[in-house]
């Protein structure tokens, strides 16, 4: 589906974008490979947008280059480039039917036959036989389908994707998200797509690239990042982590001795970013298990002591937080499967892990757990 000229990845060169004396984007390298799904994933205000604006040709770059295969195209008008984007808003024609929706951009550009190319398209966004209706007539998700088709039939090099899915409702934008998916792996282009959302993100992208302040903090394989985050930002901004702050001891036998709170721990090596000094030990909440008394605690496990502060079933899991002697609360998520009986509010409870499903990151020396003020009162132990 990729114009002919140019072709190739999609890369950004020490990009940069300043809006007076704020710093939009700053210095931004990375590469997009031809024919992957993209994702630049970050809170309102880190320069996600822009970066795409700026691709896209909506904004210029203070400085860098956008580079398409071997072609700079930082400074072309946004139609000269083989880019399309498909917006949270619609934008589509209200007083045109679908048809004629889709067939924009090839009437525009002259081409009078398109029966074949607009009926193509309909049917791979799953539109079939919806050409007369006209967009106040189809649902939001419809709706977005069609501009999808839209910015696809002008066969694009990269196609961009802004929030597309904001707009609609949970269970629409979950099934969009597997449209998106298959649509991209059928057309074979580059998907670039900004959002917050960072299920969306690992739903659908090849690479996600976590974006703060204008930087990328760490980019990588969905499973990778959230399995093994880079940083402290990431490993909270990419689902919830539960981080102590601790100081590590150096590597032994292949493992990292921390001690946190009076509390001894250890970590593999192989999942430490850091080996000595001060660092956070993170465990995500649904790696820890909730037990009545350290009796349960399986050999080899690592365990922390607490009190049970508060249970909500969301369904398909009880999250807890388990206030800490040191008074963090840790958060623990169980899931609903029958097999484990559910702890009391207001209880006296173990929480452990086995140390494979850790991490360890560096940490500011000042820089406490996240939660909570600590407090000088060391519990918790380790097995």
């Amino acid at each position: 589906m990729a114009r002919e000229t140019p072709a190739g990845d999609l890369r950004l060169a020490n990009l940069t974008k300043r809006f007076g004396i704020f710093t939009a984007v700053d210095d931004l390298s990375l590469t997009i490979p031809q024919g992957s799904f993209f994702a630049l994933l970050g809170a309102s205000g880190c320069g996600k947008t822009t970066t795409l604006r700026m691709i896209a040709g909506l904004e210029e770059p203070t400085s860098g280059q956008v580079l398409l295969g071997d072609t700079d195209i930082a400074r072309l008008r946004p139609y000269k480039r083989p880019v399309n984007t498909v917006f949270q808003s619609y934008a589509l024609f209200p007083h045109l039917t679908i048809f004629e929706n889709v067939a924009f951009g090839l009437r525009r550009r002259g081409i009078r036959s398109v029966d074949d190319e607009v009926t193509r398209m309909l049917s791979l966004v799953q539109l079939d036989g919806y050409g007369n209706r006209r967009p106040a007539q189809l649902s939001g998700g419809q709706q977005q389908r069609v501009a999808l088709a839209r910015a696809l039939i002008n066969r694009p090099q990269v196609l961009l994707l802004d929030e597309p899915l904001g707009a609609l409702d949970l269970k629409l934008r979950r099934q969009m998200q597997i449209e998106l998916k298959r649509i991209q792996t059928e057309v074979g282009i580059t998907f670039v797509h900004v959002t917050h959302d960072q299920e969306e993100a690992m739903t659908m992208a090849d690479t996600v690239a976590v974006m703060n302040a204008g930087r990328i903090e760490q980019q990588g394989a969905p499973a990778d990042l959230y399995e093994f985050p880079a940083t402290a930002f990431v490993a909270n901004f990419l689902g919830q982590s539960n981080l102590l702050a601790g100081e590590a001891a150096g590597t032994s036998g292949g493992e990292v001795a921390v001690t946190a709170h009076g509390a001894r721990f250890s970590v593999p090596a192989g999942r430490s970013r850091a080996d000595r000094g001060p660092v956070h030990l993170g465990v995500r909440p649904e790696k820890l298990h909730l037990v009545g008394s350290a009796d349960q605690v399986p050999q080899g496990h690592q365990l922390v002591t607490g009190l049970v502060t508060d249970a909500s079933y969301v369904g398909v899991s009880t999250q807890y937080l388990l206030r800490t002697g040191w008074g963090t609360e840790l958060s623990v998520f169980a899931a609903n499967n029958g097999a484990e009986a559910r702890v009391p509010v207001g209880s006296e409870a173990v929480a452990y892990w086995d140390p494979r499903h850790a991490f360890l990151l560096p940490r500011d020396a000042a820089d406490t757990d996240r939660t909570t003020p600590v407090l000088d009162e060391p519990v918790g132990a380790s097995s």
